[in-house]
């Protein structure tokens, strides 16, 4: 979808471990992007290709790592942030543009502090090419099906633990942070927009 474009929340099977969307630019999804919350810092990085081309919205612009692996993006809230079942990762990656360069496993942290982070699940990849949505937390509640009462965090940390063809630094080239859609509604607005259809026109851009 080209920027500009007008487009509806895509429909999302309930409990679906995955959401994968082949397009270029991020996909309109129903929980709300939280990213701009958080201040954002990453392992090393090449000049020029530093923390700020995660989320600049350009799918020809990249994170390129530069040190030794593992490889990691940390986004570290002011305020807790619930992750269990609630918060998502959406993560933009290409094997066809970037080859080795692109992850193949990827270990989600999370914790109050970066002292004290602790991992809640880990992601395997086969040659991705476009937006991948999944669930910070991975712990099933009692039905298997989702996770329980929410956990909260302060810190979550996207690890790049192996890339493909052994490579050793690593490209991404977008990242989003997606909270619960309750919090869609800002806090002390009695009249906040809180569907996701209503919530694309909340401001003027």
């Amino acid at each position: 979808m080209e920027p500009g474009a007008t487009a509806t929340p895509a429909a999302v099977p309930a409990h679906a471990q995955f959401h994968i969307s082949s397009e270029r630019y991020p996909p309109v999804l129903p929980w709300p992007d939280i990213s701009s919350r958080g201040k954002w810092s990453v392992s090393s990085f090449k000049f020029g290709f530093g923390s700020e081309c995660l989320r600049d919205g350009d799918p020809e612009t990249f994170w390129h790592s530069d040190g030794p692996q593992p490889h990691f993006i940390t986004i570290e809230f002011p305020q807790k942030v619930a992750i269990q079942a609630s918060c998502k990762i959406s993560i933009y990656l290409s094997f066809p543009q970037d080859d080795s360069y692109t992850p193949s496993t990827l270990a989600i942290r999370a914790g109050t502090g970066p002292s004290d982070l602790q991992d809640v699940r880990v992601v395997t990849l086969d040659k991705p090419d476009g937006w991948i949505t999944f669930d910070v937390s991975s712990e099933p509640n009692e039905d298997g099906e989702g996770g329980s009462k929410p956990v909260h965090a302060y810190v979550i940390q996207v690890i790049i633990a192996a890339n493909h063809m052994s490579g050793k630094d690593t490209h991404v080239r977008g990242l989003r942070v997606l909270g619960p859609v309750e919090e869609q509604a800002a806090e002390g607005d009695p009249f906040a927009f809180s569907s996701p259809q209503f919530k694309m026109y909340e401001t003027i851009r």
